[in-house]
């Protein structure tokens, strides 16, 4: 492409990549960026992706800044992702907050549009697609126990649902935090015939055929917060978090006899849900999430 100028042409040089990022405290573990990095190489989509550490009573002003400032060289922002702990204060910044983000309360991916920004939710529709295709469990007819009450867990509950969950059980250190989430998806779960109740952390059931760990203990080290006893026969136990901080909750579900699943999987299908709701442009996943594996298989040996 060229440009006309007194005495020649000369080449126009080509636009910046879009840039997004993701949100949050911390931030500095988010494999994020290299997701995104290769969704965009696969694509050919021109993006380019970091990490932005948000004070934790900074959030808007962080989120705005972004928008408006992007990397601070004058390039604006075309949408984010944002993590742990902020998901319930993002839709409060949309214009228009999509369906299964109003379901949540919470949001984890904004887009900035020019006529007003944009919410969704992709962290249960990811987690859905890893267990339900990558690790080959029918979530239709299984009871599940969600631990947590945070925007992890308000997030996966609706499409968890959706699935065809027969029950779910959403315990917490706060039962009424809890309960809260399970009233805000009681008609959801009438309309899909699913039993939904809340509990304590010290008594949460037994016998579940699913456990998701949605709370951020793992990032901590600190123990399982439930007891074997919610491990039924073949049960799958999955850590949303992954890599070393979920270590400990997988070797607890492999010493009782259950399958642990870390969250690596849920993360890479959220950042293609999230990569389509910017870009319109759905990234193929197997092959970045087995690169994944193997970056932090290498990184840990």
């Amino acid at each position: 492409m060229t440009a006309s100028r007194p005495g020649g042409l000369m080449p126009v040089a080509p636009a910046p990549p879009d840039l997004y990022a993701v949100l949050g405290n911390p931030v500095a573990h988010s494999q994020s960026p290299f997701i995104h990095a290769e969704f965009a190489r696969a694509s050919g989509e021109r993006i380019e992706y970091v990490r932005v550490l948000c004070p934790l009573e900074g959030f808007v002003a962080a989120v705005h800044r972004f928008a408006r400032d992007g990397d601070g060289r004058g390039r604006p922002a075309r949408g984010c992702n944002v993590t742990v702990p902020f998901k319930f204060d993002a839709p409060r910044l949309a214009a228009r907050v999509g369906a299964r983000a109003a379901l949540a309360g919470a949001a984890n991916v904004l887009r900035f549009d020019a006529d007003g920004w944009s919410a969704d939710n992709t962290d249960g529709s990811g987690l859905r697609r890893d267990l339900e295709v990558n690790a080959g469990l029918a979530l239709a007819g299984r009871r599940v126990l969600l631990i947590g009450a945070g925007g992890a867990a308000a997030g996966v509950l609706g499409p968890l649902i959706e699935a065809g969950a027969a029950a779910v059980t959403v315990a917490n250190r706060k039962p009424q935090r809890a309960q809260a989430l399970i009233e805000r998806h009681r008609d959801w779960a009438a309309r899909h015939r699913t039993r939904l109740a809340a509990a304590a952390l010290d008594e949460p059931g037994v016998g579940y055929d699913v456990i998701i760990n949605a709370t951020a203990s793992s990032l901590g080290g600190a123990a399982v917060p439930v007891p074997a006893s919610v491990l039924g026969e073949g049960a799958l136990a999955v850590d949303l978090m992954y890599g070393a901080a979920a270590a400990g909750f997988l070797a607890w579900a492999r010493a009782h006899g259950a399958r642990g699943r870390d969250g690596l999987g849920m993360l890479v299908e959220q950042a293609a849900d999230a990569f389509v709701y910017w870009r319109g442009v759905r990234p193929q996943t197997a092959a970045v999430l087995a690169a994944l594996r193997a970056r932090l298989a290498a990184a840990q040996g």
